[in-house]
Parts: structure tokens; C-alpha cells; sequence
């Protein structure tokens, strides 16, 4: 196989030897003939051979002209906007957390920059794009020479291969890319940044969802206060006999957290009598008192309907009732397994506290359930 080559434009491509003649031309060219052609010989002759009919050429700037150099500060501007963007969204995505304030928005804060992490983030790769796009129009309209034609299809052989060649490489050099310093360093960086904002979020991708036991642990941990919406505790006496108060676990965002809220239900002394906690949950109420997740185990919606009368927690997305004085037990409804129960006692200044985490995963089941690596409360 030839080499591509400035002085010898037919030479570009192919082979020195014709191969197969299908298409015909090469019974009437030579590659000698063909080697001593220059590109714009070559690619006119491919042209009519290749059934392409030219009908107007429109030049680019002439080369070196103040119009060249207009557009291509043009350009190179539009790609250097585009680059310095694409930089400034990977400088949001690894800053956050870093030298820049945390993304994550916690509750009861003044975090302003956790509003406006994800608009940084889709603002700069918006605009990325919008000057790569652009850049790119311009170069095409104001740079490369504009040619109408009408071309139809036919088999390959080695006179295409070596006349297509040569249009292929006439086209970069009339794109002035060899020569335009400032156009090559432009999209080398516009390139470059360009490519880190795209393979950035694929991290978000590969990361281990599992890491740290995120499905089988929650907010809750010994010597957590249970307290209302808005941050208050809570004593025994609080609350009347068949009451429920729904309270999130007193740590910064617990109030947000999705696995985090509580029903805590004071029982009548009537289903005091009647409790049985789950196996190894003998323990976890406290008194009359007793604490279940509010996250239904069916497909996670909150629950949040209770029957005094018949002791049942329902769950109004897909009419789940669960049995307050059994374990939470389900009694009706798709769920299948019990709502999760929270031990809880009271600490030295009489408020109630957990004893630990739940025993086991929160919300609706999943496949790999049994493996989770959950930390049994004292």
C-alpha cells in the first residue's frame, strides 16, 4: 500500500495496482496517470465518474485575508466559550464537597449553594453546547468553501478509492485547519475539556450504589431523639392512649431523610394487653409506647392512616393494613412483610431516644434483601 503524499496527490490512498475493474474507470486510468494528477484534477475527475454533477462553487477567505483572520477569531472564540464552560462544570462537579461548599441540602440550614449545585451543573454544560454548536456553524458557513452537487452511488473500485482519497484530504486543506494556529489550539482545548464534561458524569454511573450500607442502615442510631417536624422532643406524657404522632430522628436533615420517619403510637391499655411483639422485638417498645416505620413495605409509600377501633395501620396507596399490636404485622393488602419496629427507651432528661437502628431494611423489598449487613440495635 502507497502512502499519502503532498507531491504525489495520486498516490493518496489505494493501491499502486489497479484491483478488480468494476467500476471501470481503472481500464482507462493508470496509477501511474492517476500519481501524476494533482487533487483538484483528481477530484473533478472522480466526480464524473462518480456521476456527481457540480453545480456552484462558492471559495472560502483567501488565505491569509483580514476576512480569514476575522472569522477564525470568530471561531476559535466560540470554542475557547465552549471549552472554559465545559471546565467550569467539572470544576462544580469535583468542588463540591472539596473547596466548594457541600451540595447536599440539609434541613433547617442556610445552604444556598446545595439550590443551586444541579442549575450550575446543567447551565454550563448547556452552554458547552451551545458554543461548540456555535463554533461549528460558523466554521462550516464562514470558512470552508461551499459546493452544491449531485452525486449518484455506484460499486467502489481502485479509482474511487484513490480519487476519493484525494477529496477527502483536499477538504482538510481547504479547511484551512493545517495553517489556522489559532483554530487547532482552540478546539484541541474545546476538545479536551469537552470530553472531561461528558465522561464526568459516567462516575456516577460505576459508583458502587451499595457502599456503605446505605439500603440496610438510616438515620436512626442509639441515644437519637425522636422529635416532631419541627424539631421539638418528646416526653411520654405527650401523647394521648390510641394516638399517633408521626417524628424523625433529630440529626441534620433527619426530617428529609426517606427512610427516616417514624410512627410513634401510644397504645390503649386494652391492646397493651394484646401486644406481641415480633421474635427478638420484645424488647423495643417502651411502656405503652411502640415506634414503626411510616415507609410501607409494599412499594414505599407513606403510611399514614391509623384505626384506633380495629388497631390497623393502612397504607392509602394500595390498601395495605398492618396489626399495631402484632408486630405490624400485615393482615390485608399486597405487603408481605412487617413495618419495620424501632427500639426506643427515654434518655436522662425524659425524652424518648432510639436504642439503635432498625433491624432490618426499611421500605419495599428488594431481591438481595437477606444480605444486607444490618446492625442489630442493643
Amino acid at each position: 500500500m502507497s502512502s499519502p503524499n503532498q507531491d504525489r496527490a495520486g498516490s493518496a490512498g489505494g493501491a499502486d495496482a489497479p484491483g478488480p475493474l468494476v467500476g471501470g474507470p481503472d481500464e482507462d486510468y493508470s496509477p501511474e496517470q492517476l500519481a501524476t494528477m494533482d487533487r483538484t484534477e483528481l477530484d473533478r475527475l472522480g466526480a464524473r465518474y462518480d456521476g456527481v454533477e457540480i453545480l456552484h462553487v462558492e471559495p472560502g477567505p483567501a488565505p491569509g485575508s483580514p476576512q480569514e483572520r476575522r472569522e477564525v477569531r470568530k471561531v476559535s472564540f466560540a470554542f475557547t466559550l465552549a471549552g472554559i464552560f465545559a471546565l467550569l462544570f467539572a470544576v462544580v462537579y469535583f468542588g463540591s464537597n472539596w473547596f466548594l461548599p457541600g451540595w447536599k441540602w440539609n434541613a433547617g440550614g442556610n445552604n444556598a449553594w446545595a439550590s443551586l449545585y444541579t442549575p450550575l451543573l446543567g447551565a454550563t454544560m448547556g452552554l458547552a453546547l451551545i458554543f461548540v454548536g456555535i463554533g461549528l456553524v460558523l466554521f462550516v458557513k464562514n470558512l470552508l468553501p461551499h459546493e452544491t452537487a449531485v452525486q449518484d452511488k455506484h460499486d467502489g473500485s481502485h479509482f474511487d478509492r484513490v480519487t476519493t482519497s484525494s477529496t477527502l484530504l483536499r477538504t482538510y486543506e481547504n479547511s484551512g485547519l493545517k495553517r489556522r494556529t489559532m483554530l487547532k489550539r482552540s478546539l484541541g482545548f474545546v476538545g479536551g475539556a469537552f470530553g472531561l464534561m461528558l465522561i464526568l458524569p459516567i462516575g456516577g454511573l460505576i459508583k458502587n450504589p451499595n457502599k456503605g450500607d446505605p439500603l440496610g442502615t438510616t438515620p436512626w442510631g442509639r441515644g437519637v431523639r425522636l422529635v416532631r417536624d419541627d424539631g421539638t422532643p418528646i416526653r411520654p406524657a405527650d401523647q394521648e392512649p390510641g394516638s399517633l404522632a408521626t417524628v424523625f430522628p433529630a440529626v441534620e436533615g433527619g426530617n428529609k431523610a426517606a427512610d427516616a420517619a417514624l410512627m410513634l403510637i401510644r397504645l390503649r391499655p386494652d391492646q397493651l394487653d394484646k401486644l406481641r411483639p415480633a421474635k427478638g422485638m420484645e424488647t423495643y417498645p417502651y411502656g405503652d409506647y411502640v415506634a414503626y416505620s411510616k415507609i410501607c413495605t409494599h412499594a414505599g409509600c407513606p403510611v399514614s392512616l391509623y384505626e384506633q377501633e380495629t388497631g390497623r395501620i393502612l397504607c392509602p396507596c394500595h390498601q395495605s393494613q398492618f396489626d399495631v399490636t402484632d408486630g405490624a404485622r400485615p393482615v390485608f393488602g399486597p405487603a408481605t412483610r412487617r413495618l419495620p419496629m424501632l427500639p426506643i427507651t427515654v434518655d436522662d432528661e425524659g425524652f424518648f431516644v432510639a436504642r439503635g437502628d432498625f433491624p432490618e431494611a426499611v421500605g419495599p423489598s428488594f431481591w438481595n434483601i437477606g444480605r444486607l449487613d444490618i446492625g442489630r440495635s442493643s
